[in-house]
């Protein structure tokens, strides 16, 4: 009874934090454009299309993560904790440092990290799952970058024929492709927190999906904002075409990746195609930018982070080793002293970038 009701916190409470870094994915190319220049009215409008999507569409990828990826007979109430707890505390840590990460990553290397401790993993489907993971962040650069570069006649275009119209109907347009890419978000990640506890037995999956909704909106509209910033503001400034693209972009490729029930990292898409549209611009010193810098290394460290400190937590539970719990304590507090390292940018060489990033349409 008391660890069901862990579970469920712990799910929620995933959950929540899930909803604050899909924020960033989903919102951040509309508010970095300027469509949408509230972060309140980004933030709940990512809710609102976030849960339909779960509602309408999250059922196939909460399917690959109960059972897809380690037999489900060994998702006991004990191993959804673990997993939940792994992942959430790596999102948790991200979110406050203002990363965007991604949640499908988390959550995946939690549960292969229990299952390593019970010697029993879908080594195959994992290994799809990565390469999914590899193809798609440079998929979304590559497309980006060539819609940015498409779109850049259409945008002088659309200013020279509808010169007071043509900024109105482009932020109506970016705020459109912002909520394609809640929708697409609610659809993908919701499993993530939900899928665990589903697998156990504890909940149903119409029921899972529609709670586990609800407090990914609660978390979009409490916690969204800082990470809305680093995907909006920090990595480059978007106009209002490019910020189109790349909603458009990172939310057809996780729709079609949803419809095959793969779990996928909707932020990392998003900030490639940010980068696409972005290197489009003003070339690729963007990639030496400090926070890039940052978020790659988050990346990278995450998915192998959550996978040890899953498989700590479970060695922990099956055979009650206080240094073993010592060791995740440990790897813990190793864990956010990378997160929290920065990279230090000489001024002049930031004073470089902003007027980049600032340079009007030729």
């Amino acid at each position: 009874m008391v660890l069901g009701i862990i579970a469920f916190a712990t799910a929620f409470f995933f959950a929540a934090n899930i909803g604050a870094s899909g924020t960033a994915a989903a919102m951040g190319a509309a508010y970095g454009g300027g469509a949408l220049r509230s972060r309140t009215a980004a933030v709940w409008l990512v809710a609102a299309f976030a849960v339909a999507g779960a509602m309408l569409g999250g059922g196939e990828v909460v399917t690959t993560i109960s059972k897809g990826i380690i037999p489900e007979s060994m998702i006991s109430i004990e191993a959804s904790v673990v997993i939940l707890l792994s992942a959430a505390i790596t999102l948790f840590s991200a979110n406050r440092i203002g990363i965007p990460l991604s949640t499908s990553e988390v959550a995946v290397g939690s549960i292969v990290g229990v299952g390593i401790a019970f010697r029993n993993v879908y080594w195959g489907n994992v290994a799809f799952m990565v390469a999914v993971w590899i193809v798609l962040p440079f998929a979304a650069f590559a497309i980006a970058y060539a819609l940015g570069r498409a779109s850049r006649p259409v945008e002088r275009l659309l200013a020279r024929l509808l010169p007071g119209a043509a900024p109105k109907l482009l932020s109506a347009c970016l705020i459109a492709m912002g909520c394609y890419e809640a929708f697409s978000a609610g659809m993908n990640n919701v499993a993530n927190a939900i899928g665990p506890i589903v697998g156990a037995g504890l909940i149903g999956t119409g029921a899972g999906i529609a709670l586990g909704s609800l407090f990914m909106a609660a978390g979009a509209i409490a916690m969204g904002g800082r990470v809305l910033e680093t995907n909006g503001k920090k990595i480059t400034k978007l106009t209002l075409m490019q910020g189109s693209v790349v909603s458009f972009t990172s939310g057809t490729l996780v729709i079609i990746a949803s419809m095959f029930g793969l779990p996928v990292p909707l932020t990392q898409a998003t900030t490639m195609a940010i980068m696409g549209v972005g290197t489009e611009s003003i070339g690729t010193s963007l990639f030496r930018q400090p926070i890039v810098k940052r978020i790659f290394r988050v990346w990278l460290y995450s998915p192998l982070i959550a996978m040890i400190v899953s498989l700590l937590l479970m060695e922990t539970v099956l055979h009650g080793s206080f240094w073993l719990a010592f060791a995740i304590v440990a790897s813990l507090a190793f864990t956010l002293a990378l997160l929290l390292r920065k990279t230090k940018l000489p001024a002049e060489t930031a004073e470089c970038y902003a007027r980049q990033a600032e340079k009007p349409l030729p």
